[in-house]
């Protein structure tokens, strides 16, 4: 037996509430925390913002005293960044942690556009393609709208949006901040990442074992399987045992091998776990291929619908217990909490303070505010 395996087969064995609470503890859902935002936004890992209202929740349910224009000001002073990542999606990162990883994620966003393009990768001249949207987007920010309809009248490379998917999965590019409630329209402009941030930024195969253990510190103790989960990059095993001897192993209580940083948060299984309400695609959900630290598994078909979207949700005692909506109607706003089983009083309680102070937070200029119970 190898001593790698030998290391395996010891290694403790940490229960389903133990990976919860380390869960919990790194995306900072054990307690709220007074920490600049992007210190905050760089220890989570990124926040999903497919939608940009989500990022500004999840870190109101993070953050002591969180207000919309403490994110906004480092995304104004291009400290924080709205730009594809990790698995093809569009997250918040801290313009640092883009720029390291960036490169390590490319052959992602490359097996996606191979995915979706098939052929037509291989009968377009790529290289032409970049150039042209370089110099597009270079001269001023502009929407992908704008792009394909500068492209349909500028040559004949046909489907002007596989041009579009290519150019997202290809080229840095951020999405510009405007004077929005939320700080990006539905449809906000991109420019290019390197003269927006002043700095060259990767786009070859990077050197993914930064990216490692940044994951590790935000999700761990975790599988290789979660961390390609998580990024969309695969065949992540050989540069987990690459760091094996600067890391910690454990088992789960399936006997999978988990790696984690020596000096990670891994706090007792029984540490108290606050009610909280995360918003849709919270990080915190979409961070493990075993989302069982989290999300119980007579759940988690109820959070991934047909086209993807995953719910705002609730936790009880640290784990999914239902989810929520917020509605607003003229000057009236309602928030709806829908648990999938029937939760304590006490939990209860806990979550109608946590809605009453979200709602105010999300519709601060509603003339009447409703906490309601879903069926």
């Amino acid at each position: 037996m190898s001593p790698a395996r030998k290391a395996a087969t010891a290694a403790p064995t940490l229960s389903a509430r133990a990976l919860n609470r380390a869960l919990l503890a790194r995306q900072l859902l054990l307690a709220r925390q007074a920490l600049p935002v992007t210190d905050a936004v760089s220890r989570v890992g990124g926040l999903q913002a497919q939608l940009a209202r989500p990022p500004f929740v999840g870190l109101w349910a993070r953050l002591r005293a969180f207000e919309r224009e403490q994110l906004l000001e480092p995304v104004r002073r291009r400290e924080i960044v709205r730009a594809t990542a990790m698995r093809g999606t569009i997250p918040l990162m801290t313009a640092a942690d883009y720029c390291a990883h960036r490169g390590a994620l490319q052959p992602t966003f490359d097996r996606g556009l191979r995915s979706v393009g098939k052929s037509w990768v291989d009968t377009t001249d790529l290289a032409a393609l970049d150039a042209e949207a370089r110099a597009y987007f270079g001269s001023e920010p502009a929407t992908f709208e704008a792009l394909r309809d500068h492209l349909a009248a500028t040559d004949d490379r046909g489907n002007v949006r596989l041009c579009g998917y290519a150019v997202r999965m290809r080229l840095p590019l951020v999405q510009v901040p405007t004077d929005a409630p939320w700080g990006w329209p539905a449809a906000a402009p991109f420019a290019l990442a390197d003269p927006w941030l002043g700095r060259p930024v990767p786009t070859d195969s990077g050197d993914a074992h930064p990216l490692v253990r940044h994951y590790l510190a935000a999700f761990g103790p975790a599988t290789p399987a979660d961390a390609q989960a998580w990024s969309g990059i695969a065949g992540l095993r050989p540069t987990f045992d690459s760091l094996r001897d600067e890391l910690v192993s454990f088992r789960d209580e399936r006997g999978r091998e988990l790696f984690d940083l020596a000096d990670a948060q891994r706090p007792d299984a029984d540490a108290d776990a606050p009610a909280r309400l995360l918003p849709e695609f919270d990080t915190a959900i979409l961070g493990h291929a075993d989302r069982s630290r989290i999300v119980p598994e007579a759940y988690r078909p109820r959070l991934v619908t047909k086209n993807l979207f995953v719910p705002a949700t609730i936790l009880v005692d640290g784990f999914v217990a239902g989810s929520w909506t917020a509605e607003r109607k003229r000057k009236s706003a309602t928030l709806t909490i829908t648990p999938f089983a029937k939760v304590s009083k006490r939990a209860r309680t806990e979550l109608e303070a946590e809605a009453e102070a979200l709602l105010a937070f999300v519709e601060p200029e509603a003339g009447t505010r409703e906490v309601v119970w879903g069926e």
